[in-house]
């Protein structure tokens, strides 16, 4: 990822300074945003060449600052070209700690999305149904098999997370996942509700949804007639077998429906009841149908 990047050595004026040596700062300057570096070293403001940001002199003290800060500027400069290389994005405090040695903290994405999830499932029939949770343990699992099929990975900084990311794993969805539309969409909805925790806690500086652009297409879903549903309640089958196709569990019509909570499956077994669609005789017998 390319960023504006520029740095200068300057002076600082300490509070309440009168006069002596001022201390030297090292100044980054990426995207717009400043980050400041102590140097450890001072320089007589008489004696600093503001426009090269170096000490002016031929003698050995200042030879010996000058060598020290060009070192200094070859350690950033280091650092800045391997983070261009590799095309991850950086900010002025990822150089800075970068050239001390530090290494910086990583926010995984992984962990940040299992984290989400077992948030989700404590939340269960308080703020959340199952059928929430199972759709973002499957998007989870997308995510994880696109790392692997993409970068390789098992696992990525949060970082890393670009326009190009956004689009290769809407990509990945559809073309070897076999995912529809609409289940491309609500996956990578799911992932965008990722994202946003990223960007809200700063890990993110760009949106990389900013110009992914998806819509649902509406699905036209044939349904029986009232003429059909009554001819398949009144057939008479010659085995048993065949009669138990009328009879279903709840879990399994709740599934074929696509109906995640059980009282939206009353709500609906309720209607179509009043409608005189179906008749509804409850067993009160876990192991038979109703």
């Amino acid at each position: 990822m390319k960023n504006n990047f520029s740095l200068l050595f300057y002076l600082k004026k300490p509070k309440n300074y009168q006069d002596g040596p001022m201390p030297i700062y090292m100044r980054f300057n990426v995207d717009g945003r400043r980050t400041e570096l102590a140097t450890a070293r001072e320089c007589e403001p008489d004696r600093w060449n503001m426009h090269a940001g170096r000490a002016n002199g031929t003698k050995q003290d200042a030879k010996s600052l000058n060598a020290y800060l060009d070192d200094l500027q070859s350690k950033v400069f280091e650092v800045h070209r391997k983070l261009t290389m590799l095309d991850e994005p950086y900010t002025g405090e990822e150089l800075r700690d970068r050239s001390l040695g530090k290494e910086s903290k990583i926010n995984s994405l992984m962990d940040l999305f299992r984290e989400h999830n077992a948030r989700m499932e404590a939340l269960i029939g308080k703020e959340y149904s199952q059928g929430t949770l199972t759709c973002f343990r499957t998007s989870f699992k997308h995510t994880q098999n696109f790392l692997k099929w993409k970068y390789k990975l098992e696992d990525i900084d949060v970082k890393c997370i670009n326009h190009a990311f956004v689009t290769d794993y809407d990509f990945y969805l559809r073309s070897k996942c076999k995912c529809k539309n609409n289940s491309a969409v609500k996956n990578m909805k799911n992932f965008d509700k990722i994202v946003r925790i990223c960007i809200a806690n700063g890990w993110l500086i760009a949106d990389p949804f900013l110009n992914y652009k998806q819509k649902r297409k509406t699905v036209d879903r044939v349904y029986l007639t009232t003429d059909e549903l009554q001819v398949w309640g009144n057939k008479q089958f010659s085995t048993d077998r065949l009669s138990q196709v009328r009879d279903i569990f709840r879990k399994k019509l709740m599934r074929f429906s696509r109906i995640k909570s059980v009282s939206t499956y009353h709500k609906c077994l309720g209607e179509l009841v009043s409608f005189g669609y179906i008749g509804y005789r409850p067993s009160f017998d876990p192991l038979h149908c109703k």
